[in-house]
């Protein structure tokens, strides 16, 4: 390889951070940082024809000798598909929050907060540490950018939230700087673990799944899991997801829900799973029972919500617990729904957060009870928030009710009564849509709400809203497209954990 794709991959969305920040720039600054998101997809869509065409993207140079770390950068079928769901959505959400400056501006008029360009340099920023993480293969360097993506997204909180953004930020900022501590304690812990195993510490995670955990495994996996516990966000560590998503502007919520909190699912695979397959084993019951508390806590607080974006918090609560169901029941039906329930999930919440910021934009205010009958006025904006709806609660025809199937079918196949529990958290989607959407889209339309309303979707929102409808429902039609890169991944991973698939039982035998 005479040119390093995924380092290159990486550091354009940096580097266009870093240009933004220079004065010259001032006055086309956001131009510019769509420009570099642009540029970071077509060069994510270069890697993954390379991916598919068989050629070695694997990036490795020794980085801190003393300490064993390398510059190590490669992708499998996961860490691809949430690099092009990454170089995907951040385009999509700058140009969705375009005139951000302008609309704080005109909410607030003494309000002194970071124009455009810097929310574009932050995003862009987050960007390019996001797409690192995905294809990190040491762990001292997956820990340091797992834990600079902190600092971006606290600034775009607390820079262009709403009024409470203070609060939000620094609740959003401990809760990550927790994860990170406890997660130190393994970080360190790896270095004694292999220095004493080979003789010479490394932080490589092709070396370290050659060793034997020993007395010490238990505890190293326990710190990294509780770190991706507090990442992804499952019960009973989510209560800063609802309180972020509401304050943050909606761009900025489908970039931390939608993208880096899947660093908490993608790490109890590429962590917890590959270095200590068997004391994830042993963790799956506890794995599989915060799973289902997720599933169903995060539905029934997504009913009684009173707060759109509340609301779409909870439901991402009840998401990740599928996804988590999904991992630790160790089938690769399984594992490879929950993978695509990353990528899908993403783009389903990205679609709602974006059409319920449309909503919330023209009635100023996010509360369902201050809504009713917004159809009348705006039928294109019901929809989208209808069909991103329907994605949310997996319609069939929609993506993620392929992910949804697959993460039940697999523990259906391992456990049952599991599977029988987790349906009820498809139940639970069915009512907080279907009564969300009936709330606040139907029913009479007081005129000082349809005044406030004013006209439907522009043309910039309409294009934003049908690309990711179209995204959603192409990988509902074909969802091959994603699953043929997912399911090798998904079936070395069940193999490094030394189990097989269940057979399927006929005939009573």
């Amino acid at each position: 390889m005479t040119l390093p794709w995924l380092t290159v991959l990486g550091l354009i969305p940096i580097v266009g951070a870093l240009l933004l920040c220079l004065p010259v720039f001032k006055h086309v600054g956001k131009v510019v940082g769509l420009a570099f998101s642009l540029l970071t997809f077509g060069v994510g869509s270069c890697v993954t024809v390379l991916y598919l065409g068989g050629l070695n993207l694997n990036e490795q140079i020794s980085w801190m000798p003393a300490f064993g770390t390398y510059w190590a950068l490669a992708v499998d079928g996961m860490g691809l598909l949430l690099v092009l769901l990454t170089a995907t959505l951040v385009p999509v959400v700058l140009i969705a929050e375009w005139n951000i400056a302008e609309r704080i501006q005109q909410a607030n008029p003494e309000a002194k907060r970071w124009d455009g360009r810097a929310f574009f340099a932050l995003v862009l920023l987050l960007e390019g540490l996001c797409l690192f993480v995905f294809m990190a293969q040491d762990v001292l360097l997956f820990y340091l950018l797992f834990e600079a993506t902190l600092l971006p997204m606290y600034f775009l909180i607390g820079g262009f939230g709403g009024s409470r953004r203070s609060y939000a930020a620094t609740k959003f900022l401990l809760f990550g700087l927790v994860g990170g501590l406890i997660m130190l304690v393994s970080v360190i812990g790896v270095y004694v673990w292999s220095e004493t195993e080979a003789g010479n510490p490394t932080y490589l995670i092709s070396e370290l799944t050659k060793l034997d955990t020993g007395a010490t495994g238990s505890l190293l996996m326990i710190c990294f899991l509780v770190a991706f516990i507090l990442k992804a966000p499952m019960v009973p560590v989510h209560v800063w997801l609802p309180t972020t998503a509401e304050e943050a502007t909606p761009g900025t919520s489908a970039l931390l829900v939608g993208i880096m909190d899947k660093m908490g699912t993608f790490g109890m695979i590429k962590i917890c799973l590959a270095l200590f397959p068997q004391e994830s084993i042993n963790a799956a019951p506890v794995m599989i029972t915060l799973a289902l508390i997720s599933i169903l806590y995060g539905g029934l607080a997504a009913v009684s919500s009173p707060n759109l974006l509340r609301l779409v918090a909870y439901t991402s609560v009840s998401h990740f617990g599928f996804m988590v169901l999904g991992i630790y029941t160790f089938t690769s039906v399984g594992m490879s729904g929950s993978i695509f329930y990353m990528v899908n999930h993403g783009f389903s919440t990205a679609a709602l957060f974006l059409a319920l910021g449309y909503l919330i934009k023209r009635g100023g205010s996010a509360k369902i009870a201050d809504y009713g009958g917004v159809q009348k006025v705006a039928p294109v904006m019901a929809g989208v928030v209808l069909v991103a709806g329907l994605s949310a609660l997996a319609l069939p025809g929609m993506s993620s009710f392929v992910s949804e199937f697959m993460v039940l079918a697999g523990a259906w196949s391992r456990i049952p009564w599991v599977a029988i529990i987790a349906a009820l958290g498809m139940v639970l989607a069915a009512v907080y849509v279907l009564r969300m959407y009936q709330r606040v889209m139907t029913g009479s339309l007081e005129s000082e709400l349809a005044t406030k309303i004013g006209v439907d979707l522009d043309l910039k929102e309409r294009l934003i809203a049908g690309f990711l409808i179209l995204v959603i429902l192409v990988l509902g039609f074909v969802p091959n497209l994603a699953l043929g890169i997912i399911e090798p991944t998904a079936v070395n991973i069940v193999g490094v954990l030394g189990l097989s698939d269940p057979m399927p039982q006929l005939g009573g035998k």
